[in-house]
């Protein structure tokens, strides 16, 4: 349940019955009312704009109009008290029984406590990662990877349907290289000594079991060829070879995408020049000279005509070229192609993340998707921000194999999926980040994902010992459904559960921001929550989970800190961090 929805439909109910009974008109409108947790908790649980909504529409004083509000609501069983502030603002305070019940009710939705129907079963594109198919993914790729998988988690917890989209850029002068020095090793895999590797080719270590399988599978065919013989197999082999290196890249972190696209694709099957022809008849495809670049000019410009896209009548500063000066397609003209393939595929909301440097694309990729669209799909671009690692505070050394990065699997191998996974989403996409190898992998409270996960354990541990104390005490969820949850009165155990019952608000607003790190700031205050009150029973016997002379109160217990486990789980699953029971 998300509980202010729920006291919002309670409130309309009771404007519809003033309406009835004719203290307030008929027809109002409360789409601008907003129910919210106070600022203030000393205000109270709810906090509701109703009054100052009306007063208009009403044509009354709002504290009128909160008074006959707050008379029908103070009747209302899951509400203790209310008090009408400033303006006409509606504070209410709810019942503890209603609280209570919130246990009940996560341990019967289980891991799926929070989940929403708010997407309506939408579809959404989620296109993350797409490097280049040159290498091993490095450190540069693991936030988006991250951020964009748990995005499409948490949109698909939240009810939308979700694609998740692998844009492969295997159509461009990087492709060249790659296969040119894969044919280098392909020589060095035949015994021919390649001395160092010449600047401008990828000089990575991966490459040699590319250049060792081309062996193989051709022989010396190709060995003393001309280029022109052997460059389209090789890009062809070499960047399938990536990919698939890619998809393990990825399997380790946890990730499995639905769709890998390719931008190849788009040239060979002539869908660059559909698209082009429609936004041509559309009047959006124009002959024209750009202005100079702004700034200092690059010596190469020239004012030429140009076959151009009215970016600008979609909220772009300048038109762009869609055709180089060599008739071929400039890389814009694909990615308004791919845009376009989406748009065709039915995503009406797309959303792209992509690394920092591709500020300057934003605007022009979103008018691609209003123009392809005709106004009815948007796109928003989620920019990720730089990670700088660190071990012990000095900056870490880069990886011999990868030959100049980091990689992914560095990462994975000395610090775990998890960890790379959770500290990855503690802070906001377009902020930097430090990743320091030796802090995350503390087990103290300042490491965020060791926190979270020991809460979770140390419930699993407690509710070990909780048998142990009464062996005929049943800790599955049913049973546990069946405990005297009005026992649990204490401030702490009840600022717990509303904590827990603000889960599903909080889902839907990260969800419908884009932002999966308040998901990882949340279950890191929910943790701390756990361990305070643990802490709490070491100074106050009455306090602890287990009351070795009460069954009743330790089974209501055992409910409280259950449900914590479910609602951590629950987060967890959408950032892909496995809630483990046991710390190691």
């Amino acid at each position: 349940m998300n509980i202010f929805n729920y006291f919002s439909d309670i409130i309309e109910n009771v404007v519809s019955t003033l309406s009835q009974s004719g203290d307030l008109p008929e027809g109002m409108d409360l789409s601008k009312m907003s129910v919210e947790a106070p600022r203030d908790k000393s205000h109270g649980d709810i906090a509701a704009n109703t009054a100052m909504v009306l007063t208009k529409q009403a044509r009354r004083n709002p504290r009128e109009i909160a008074q006959l509000i707050t008379d029908m609501l103070s009747e209302h069983e899951d509400v203790e008290s209310v008090e009408i502030a400033g303006p006409g603002f509606i504070n209410m305070r709810l019942s503890d029984g209603f609280w209570q019940r919130r246990v009940l009710e996560i341990l019967a939705a289980g891991t799926d406590y929070g989940s929403s129907t708010m997407g309506d079963n939408q579809k959404v594109n989620v296109e993350y990662v797409s490097a280049n198919p040159t290498g091993p993914l490095h450190v540069g790729h693991v936030r988006g990877a991250v951020f964009g998988d748990a995005l499409a988690n948490l949109l698909a917890k939240a009810g939308y349907d979700v694609t998740k989209e692998y844009y492969i850029n295997d159509a461009g002068s990087q492709i060249d290289t790659l296969a040119r020095s894969a044919h280098l090793r392909y020589q060095e895999a035949h015994g021919r000594d390649i001395g160092e590797i010449p600047e401008g080719l990828y000089p990575g270590d991966y490459l040699i079991s590319v250049g060792q399988y081309l062996k193989e599978t051709y022989g010396d065919q190709y060995l003393d060829k001309d280029e022109a013989e052997w460059l389209a197999l090789f890009k062809d082999e070499a960047s399938s070879k990536m990919m698939d290196l890619v998809r393990e890249d990825l399997a380790a972190l946890g990730i499995k995408q639905d769709v890998y696209f390719s931008e190849k694709s788009l040239h060979d099957t002539g869908r660059i020049n559909e698209c082009i022809e429609e936004l041509t008849e559309a009047g959006l495809i124009y002959q024209g000279v750009l202005e100079p670049p702004k700034g200092k000019t690059p010596e190469d410009w020239e004012p030429r005509p140009q076959t151009l896209f009215k970016a600008t009548d979609f909220g772009d500063d300048i038109d762009r070229a869609l055709v180089k000066s060599d008739g071929s397609y400039t890389y814009f003209a694909a990615d308004i192609a791919y845009h376009f393939d989406k748009v065709k595929r039915g995503f009406m909301q797309q959303i792209d993340v992509l690394g920092a440097d591709h500020g300057g694309y934003v605007k022009r990729l979103q008018a691609a998707v209003k123009a392809t669209s005709n106004n009815q799909a948007s796109l928003d671009v989620r920019l990720c921000q730089m990670v700088r690692l660190f071990r012990n505070g000095e900056p870490l050394k880069m990886s011999k194999r990868a030959g100049n990065f980091v990689t992914l699997r560095d990462l994975i191998t000395e610090v775990g999926r998890d960890v790379t996974r959770f500290i990855m989403l503690t802070r906001k996409n377009d902020a930097s980040l430090d990743f320091d190898f030796t802090k995350v992998q503390e087990q103290s409270k300042d490491n965020p994902v060791f926190y979270v996960q020991y809460a979770h354990a140390r419930v699993h541990s407690v509710m070990k010992k909780a048998v142990v104390a009464f062996p005929s005490l049943d800790t599955s969820d049913a049973a546990l459904q069946s405990a005297d949850i009005s026992l649990l009165t204490d401030p702490s155990e009840l600022d717990m559960i509303k904590n827990m019952a603000s889960w599903p608000r909080l889902l839907e607003a990260a969800a419908e921001a884009h932002e999966p790190h308040r998901i990882a700031f949340y279950l890191y205050d929910l943790a701390s929550e756990l361990h305070s009150l643990w802490n709490k029973g070491n100074d106050q016997v009455d306090l602890r989970f287990i009351i070795e002379d009460n069954e009743d109160i330790t089974k209501a217990r055992m409910a409280l800190i259950r449900s914590v486990a479910l609602v951590i789980a629950s987060g967890l699953s959408i950032l892909g961090v496995e809630p483990v029971e046991e710390m190691h």
